[in-house]
């Protein structure tokens, strides 16, 4: 397997000998930074491409008396290159190592990288660590050694030691479950490797339940249940309402479509949870229409979308061209419902179209709808509270007369790890 090294090159160039020696790499990239011929800032290049003498073998010295990185390493030529980046800018530095990094991997498929961070500036050394982070087949590695004072360790002490990333990327995992990103928890996850971290069945544990939610939170019901089903036991013994909830959401009867119901109504507050505001009112206003269509499915046994025109009522007008059916939209198909059904969702109708209509007016004119205008987080609240006050307690009551008398609940924010 071919091994390439990644370090990054400030002051010192003995802890950039060390880590060529301890890890004998095919193929060595320095991430190096340029003179600034602004302000005459020495950079690090020159340590890399310089020629002739241009390094100093101690940092006291006048002049420089030692020739450049690669030729101290005796790096054959073509076995190396140089890659300039800011010396100060994270998010510049980041950019361009992962864009290296992942050049690297295509260019050289299979092969083990090593990412040194110990030279360069703080700004770097944090880039290429970030960036090291982001794949699964790169490995961290820093000089270190025995220290007389805070600036460096002791010449002749130094040795390369493999920096362990796995809590790390299970940090990232618990973050991304407690802002409902599932699929970014399972990516982290799967880029830990089993001897990162303590306990390997409960990573796979772990990646799996978060495949499993990524599923159910973009309603793949029954992929997440698939996925469950190989851990159902844990599942059950750590999170006792995952699996009952999958099975009212997936199973056939009639408490299946008001639990989905449910179920869209906390996946638009998953996206407000994290400042997606369109996301969240185009599901709210699925949630409205979805819920006529089921009353009027339910009880006058007909759909919204080829509605006969001869059992509409008064407040709705027919088609102008005299057709048999219409396709009922959101206000028109709560007027049939407040006109043609009874129980809870009349007594909503009846009491709320004027309101029905103001709050739709948001997601319609929003750029997922109809309009230009992105939703605020104060429209959304606004939204939010109606639904939670007058909406949801109306589809309770209807839930409850096919027999749903436990609604689904907000998908869990602690990973078991």
């Amino acid at each position: 397997m071919s091994t390439v090294l990644l370090c990054t090159v400030g002051g010192a160039h003995q802890p950039i000998l060390q880590a060529i020696k301890s890890v004998d790499p095919d193929y060595v990239c320095f991430f190096c930074t340029q003179e600034n011929k602004q302000t005459g800032q020495v950079g690090s290049e020159a340590q890399v491409v310089g020629e002739g003498n241009v390094i100093k073998a101690n940092p006291q010295d006048e002049k420089p008396t030692l020739p450049n990185i690669p030729t101290q390493a005796r790096l054959a030529e073509g076995s190396f290159e140089c890659r300039a980046v800011p010396a100060d800018s994270l998010d510049g530095a980041a950019a361009k190592m992962h864009a290296t990094v992942s050049g690297l991997l295509a260019k050289r498929p299979g092969s083990h990288l090593v990412a040194d961070y110990t030279g360069g500036t703080k700004t770097m050394t944090a880039a290429l660590a970030l960036a090291a982070l982001e794949f699964e087949d790169v490995e961290l590695q820093v000089v270190t050694g025995a220290r007389r004072d805070l600036v460096r360790v002791a010449e002749g002490t130094q040795v390369a030691a493999v920096v362990s990333v796995g809590t790390l990327r299970l940090r990232k995992a618990v973050d991304g479950w407690r802002r409902f990103s599932y699929y970014e928890a399972a990516e982290a996850l799967e880029r830990t490797r089993t001897s990162d971290v303590p306990g390997a069945p409960r990573l796979y544990f772990a990646t799996t339940l978060s495949r499993a939610l990524a599923q159910w939170d973009r309603f793949n019901h029954a992929g997440a249940l698939t996925l469950i089903d190989t851990h159902r036991a844990g599942v059950m013994a750590q999170y006792p309402d995952l699996v009952p909830m999958l099975e009212l959401l997936t199973k056939a009867g009639r408490k299946r479509e008001p639990a989905r119901l449910f179920d869209l109504w906390l996946n638009a507050q998953r996206r407000a949870a994290q400042g997606r505001f369109d996301d969240a009112v185009a599901r709210w206003y699925r949630l409205l229409e979805w819920t006529a269509q089921w009353q009027i499915r339910l009880q006058l046994g007909l759909e919204t979308k080829d509605f006969p025109t001869d059992r509409l009522p008064g407040s709705v007008p027919g088609p102008a061209d005299g057709s048999e059916t219409v396709n009922l939209g959101l206000v028109n198909a709560w007027r049939v419902v407040a006109a043609c059904c009874r129980g809870p969702c009349q007594e909503f109708a009846q009491a709320e179209e004027s309101r029905l209509r103001d709050h739709a007016k948001k997601r319609n004119n929003s750029i997922l709808a109809h309009g230009f205008s992105p939703v605020s987080e104060e429209d959304w609240r606004i939204l939010e509270g109606w639904t939670g006050d007058t909406f949801l307690p109306m589809l309770r009551e209807q839930a409850k007369q096919v027999g749903l008398a436990k609604e689904v609940r907000q998908l869990p924010t602690e990973p078991p790890i």
